[in-house]
C-alpha cells in the first residue's frame, strides 16, 4: 500500500515538473489553515447569546466549550470587578478570541487565489517544453507528442483547481460563520454594559 502510494506521488511530482511541490505545500498549509479556523470557530452552545447569559448569570459550572462560553464567562469576570470604562475592558478582554475568529483567514484566501496561478504556470511550462520538443519529431508523431505533452501540462492546472475550488467553498462558509460569530461577541458585550448600566448583578 505504501509502496503504491509511493509511487503515486513520484508519478504526480514527475508529471506535474517543479510547480508540483509549491502546490502541495501550499495544499497543505490550506488545510492546516481550514482546520485551525473549524476548531477556533466551534460556538459550543446552540442557544441564544441572551438565553447562556440568562441560564448562567453567575458563570458555568464547567469548562466553556466554545467561543461564545469562553467569551461569556470572561464578559462576566469582568463586569464584576467593577472596575472603569466597562465596554472599553470588554474590548480588551475579547481582543484575543476576535483575533484567533480572524487568524488565518488571509492564507487560506491567498492560497485560494494563488493555487490556480501556479497550475497555469505549470501549463505554460509544459506547453513550452512540448513545442520545443516538436523539432525531434517525425510529421506523424507530431499529434501523439503534442497529445500527451498537453495531458502533462494540464494536470499542473487540474492541480491547482483542485486546491483552489474546496478551499474557496470550505474558506467561505468558514467567514461566514465567524461574521455570525462576531455579532454574537457584540451582543455579550451589550448585554453585560445594559446589565452593569441597569444595576443587575452580571
Amino acid at each position: 500500500m505504501f509502496a503504491e502510494l509511493a509511487n503515486d506521488l513520484r508519478f504526480y511530482f514527475e508529471v506535474g515538473g517543479y510547480v508540483m511541490p509549491p502546490l502541495v505545500l501550499a495544499t497543505v498549509l490550506l488545510w492546516f489553515a481550514i482546520g485551525y479556523r473549524f476548531a477556533a470557530l466551534k460556538r459550543g452552545n446552540i442557544r441564544s447569546v441572551r438565553r447562556i447569559i440568562q441560564k448562567y448569570p453567575d458563570g458555568f459550572d464547567r469548562a466553556p466549550r466554545g467561543v461564545i462560553e469562553k467569551a461569556i464567562e470572561l464578559g462576566q469576570a469582568v463586569a464584576r470587578s467593577n472596575y472603569g470604562d466597562l465596554r472599553r475592558l470588554l474590548d480588551d478582554a475579547f481582543w484575543p478570541l476576535e483575533r484567533d475568529i480572524a487568524r488565518f483567514h488571509k492564507l487560506i484566501m491567498t492560497i485560494v487565489a494563488v493555487s490556480p496561478l501556479m497550475g497555469l504556470l505549470g501549463t505554460v511550462v509544459g506547453m513550452i517544453e512540448t513545442f520545443d520538443s516538436l523539432g525531434d519529431m517525425s510529421l506523424f508523431a507530431q499529434s501523439g507528442g503534442i497529445a500527451g505533452g498537453i495531458s502533462q501540462a494540464l494536470f499542473t492546472t487540474q492541480m491547482g483547481l483542485a486546491v483552489a475550488i474546496p478551499g474557496l467553498i470550505v474558506g467561505g462558509v468558514l467567514e461566514k460563520r465567524a461574521a455570525v460569530i462576531r455579532i454574537e461577541l457584540a451582543q455579550v458585550k451589550d448585554i453585560l454594559c445594559t446589565r452593569v448600566q441597569q444595576g443587575s448583578p452580571a
